[in-house]
C-alpha cells in the first residue's frame, strides 16, 4: 500500500469539493485522461463515474465507484483499470485551522495483475505518482481554481 500526504492552504470544504468532483481529475490526478460520465447520485456510496486512464498512448476505459464518504473528511473509492488493477483509494482530509487542510491519499491494489506484484516493486512508483497528484491538487487549489 502506498500512502502520501500534503498540506493545502485552503479550507477542508474547498479541498473536499475538488477531491469529490471526478470532472476535475484529469487536471490533477496523474493518469486520469478523460471522464466520460458521472452518475447523478455521485458521491453517494455505490455511485460510479466512467473514465479513460493510462500513460502516454496506453489507455484503458473503465469505472470508479464510491465505497464510503464522510464529507468533508473522507472519500473511499474503488478505481478500476481493466485487467491491470482494481485499487482501493482513500482520501483523508484533516482541518488544520480555518484555512489549511492536510490531505492523505492511500492506494492499495486489491485485484488484477498489479495486486500480485510485490509491494517493494509497486509502492515506490505508485507513491511517486500519488505525490505528484497531490502536488497538482495543491497547486490547482492554491492558485484559486478551487471547486467547480
Amino acid at each position: 500500500m502506498s500512502e502520501t500526504a500534503t498540506e493545502i492552504a485552503a479550507p477542508v470544504e474547498v479541498v473536499f469539493a475538488v477531491v469529490a468532483d471526478p470532472t476535475t481529475y484529469p487536471e490533477w490526478l496523474v493518469g486520469a485522461k478523460e471522464i466520460h460520465m458521472v452518475e447523478e447520485h455521485w458521491p453517494e456510496p455505490g455511485a460510479r463515474f466512467f473514465h479513460t486512464v493510462g500513460a502516454g498512448p496506453v489507455t484503458v476505459d473503465d469505472s470508479t465507484s464510491v465505497l464510503e464518504v464522510e464529507a468533508p473528511t473522507k472519500l473511499v473509492l474503488e478505481a478500476r483499470a481493466g485487467a491491470v488493477a482494481t485499487a482501493r483509494v482513500t482520501f483523508r482530509l484533516d482541518r488544520l485551522g480555518e484555512a489549511a487542510t492536510s490531505v492523505s491519499m492511500e492506494e492499495d491494489a486489491v485485484e488484477g495483475a498489479a495486486s500480485h506484484l510485490p509491494s517493494a516493486l509497486i509502492d515506490p512508483p505508485l507513491g511517486a505518482r500519488n505525490q505528484q497528484s497531490l502536488q497538482r491538487l495543491k497547486d490547482r487549489i492554491e492558485a484559486g481554481a478551487g471547486g467547480r
